[in-house]
């Protein structure tokens, strides 16, 4: 099987652990970056690459638009996937009956795995849907956690325990409004690596979180009143991962992630996690839980979080990579070449910003097997 990940960061741990998992059973992982300059930027996983493990790379743009087959440094033939061709134009390729299929089939991995979340990353991802490839999470699952305020109102729309949220267009209107009721929690609107996250018990907060996040739209919630510990949901197809975090909001900042078993949640955390992941479509992703006065109270929702130091959980991930490609291989779907930009690409382009203002059925071990 090919897989492929959509990340700026092949060496992330948890992406590596996978790469190694899968290239030590003979299959293929191509590493797809839709970041780099201009967009084609090339990253490899090869014999230098995280363990030693050898894979290709994929350009999502090509030079100037263009995709065909090149030369690495080490005289390996890598092919170029282009989904959009020179200029603009499709590379679709005819059938015997003059329909239209798309790219050749042959320059897409089996299955995708969605790393990175930025609105690049997500319209290629749509893309490579349209053309019937598998993609985990899916793009629209990923977009649902991307904006807060609709984030926010699908959970509490399936009855979740969610922080009241709502939106403000700047920090700075915030602070116009004077002192706040109580203590507040203030969120960048658009979920993303670096973002803002801060308490704010003053109008003095306010004004000094204004003066460092000119611009930034965000969403404010009541502080909940907690532990101080951040209780670190992951769910790997269904498969369940858990850890205490010490909370940036915390009077000494955020620390390292404490172990935490499953089995010691407080009962129905557990369901509470696969719930959230049935109402936002998601297969890999987290939840941000906190034990508040009268229960749980989830603060947050992660498509496809890091997962960093969880025992089993790159073999639950190079699992469900391998089914998902072996159930889209044996299902019989007609694949149509989407237009240039297809409505579902359009639509999660315009659900989260391209630019911020803003500081600096299991099959058991089925990754062991070689198939394809």
């Amino acid at each position: 099987m090919r897989i492929g990940l959509i990340t700026t960061d092949p060496a992330h741990p948890v992406l590596a652990a996978v790469t190694a998992l899968l290239t030590a059973a003979g299959h293929r992982v191509d590493h797809l970056d839709p970041e780099g300059p201009e967009g084609h930027r090339v990253g490899h996983l090869g014999p230098e690459g995280p363990g030693g493990h050898r894979g290709d790379h994929l350009d999502p743009e090509g030079p100037h638009g263009h995709w065909g087959d090149h030369l690495d440094p080490d005289g390996h033939r890598v092919g170029h996937l282009d989904l959009e061709g020179p200029h603009g134009h499709r590379d679709d390729h005819a059938g015997p009956d003059g329909a239209v299929s798309g790219p050749d089939r042959g320059g897409l991995a089996d299955v995708y795995l969605l790393k990175a979340r930025t609105p690049r990353a997500l319209a290629l991802a749509a893309r490579l849907e349209a053309y019937g490839v598998p993609v985990l999470n899916s793009a629209a699952a990923t977009a649902r956690c991307q904006d807060r305020v609709a984030m926010a109102e699908l959970a509490r729309t399936a009855g979740l325990p969610f922080a009241a949220t709502r939106a403000v267009d700047t920090i700075g209107e915030l602070a116009a409004a004077g002192e706040p009721a109580g203590p507040l929690v203030v969120k960048s609107r658009y979920s993303r690596r670096g973002d803002l996250v801060a308490r704010a018990d003053t109008v003095a907060d306010l004004r000094e979180l204004a003066a460092g996040w000119p611009g930034e739209p965000v969403v404010v919630q009541e502080f909940t009143a907690n532990s101080g510990w951040d209780h670190k949901l992951w769910v790997v197809d269904g498969q369940l991962f858990a850890g205490l975090r010490r909370s940036e909001l915390a009077p000494d900042g955020r620390g390292p992630t404490r172990p935490l078993s499953p089995g010691e949640l407080p009962a129905g955390w557990a369901e509470l996690a696969l719930r959230t992941g049935a109402a936002f479509g998601l297969e890999v992703y987290g939840v941000d839980v906190l034990r508040g006065p009268d229960g749980p109270v989830v603060v947050d929702v992660n498509a496809f979080p890091g997962i960093r130091g969880q025992a089993g959980a790159p073999e639950a991930l190079a699992d469900l990579a391998l089914r998902t490609a072996r159930t889209a291989a044996t299902a019989p779907t007609a694949r149509t070449a989407p237009t240039a930009r297809t409505a579902a690409t359009a639509a999660i382009a315009r659900t989260v910003p391209t630019t911020h203002t803003a500081p600096a059925a299991q099959e058991t071990k089925a990754w062991r097997r070689k198939s394809g």
